[in-house]
C-alpha cells in the first residue's frame, strides 16, 4: 500500500473528508465544519492511497502548555493495518514540548491509546451539545 502523507489543507476534498469520517464510522461531520477545525488544528495529517483520502487525524494545539490528539479517522478498509496506529504516533510526535497531550477515547477503545503512554484522567469533565446522547454512548458518566 503505498501512502502519501499530507499535512496542509491545501487541496482537500472537505466533502470526501466528510464521507470518511461516515465511514469510520465517527459520526457525521459536515464539510465546512471539518474545513473550520482543521484550519484551526496546529498539526493535522491526510493519508491518500492512489489520490483516494483514506485517513485523517489532526490535534488542537496552543503551541506550548496543551495538544489535543482528536478526529482520528480510518476507512474501514485499512482499519487494522496499522494505519491509524501511524497517525497517533506522527500526531504525539509533532506535540511533544507540550506540558500535556490529551484525548478522549472511544469507550472500549482505551487499550490502544495505552500503547502510545496515555493514562485515564481522574478530573476529566465536559460539557457536550448533546449531554444525554453522550451519556447514552459511555462518554460521560454522571458518578
Amino acid at each position: 500500500m503505498a501512502l502519501e502523507w499530507k499535512h496542509s489543507t491545501d487541496g482537500v476534498d472537505w466533502e470526501e473528508l466528510s464521507a470518511l469520517y461516515r465511514a469510520a464510522p465517527l459520526g457525521d461531520k459536515k464539510p465546512l465544519q471539518l474545513q473550520t477545525v482543521f484550519s484551526n488544528s496546529m498539526f493535522r495529517c491526510f493519508v491518500y492511497e492512489n489520490a483516494r483520502l483514506v485517513a485523517a487525524g489532526r490535534a488542537l494545539a496552543d503551541g506550548a502548555d496543551c495538544s489535543y490528539i482528536c478526529d482520528i479517522a480510518v476507512l474501514p478498509s485499512h482499519q487494522g493495518t496499522g494505519l491509524g496506529k501511524q497517525i497517533v504516533s506522527h500526531l504525539v510526535e509533532r506535540s511533544r514540548g507540550h506540558k500535556k497531550i490529551i484525548l478522549y477515547a472511544v469507550p472500549g477503545k482505551e487499550a490502544f491509546y495505552r500503547k502510545f503512554g496515555f493514562l485515564r484522567m481522574k478530573t476529566a469533565m465536559a460539557i457536550f451539545e448533546n449531554q444525554q446522547q453522550q451519556l447514552e454512548r459511555g462518554y460521560l458518566s454522571e458518578a
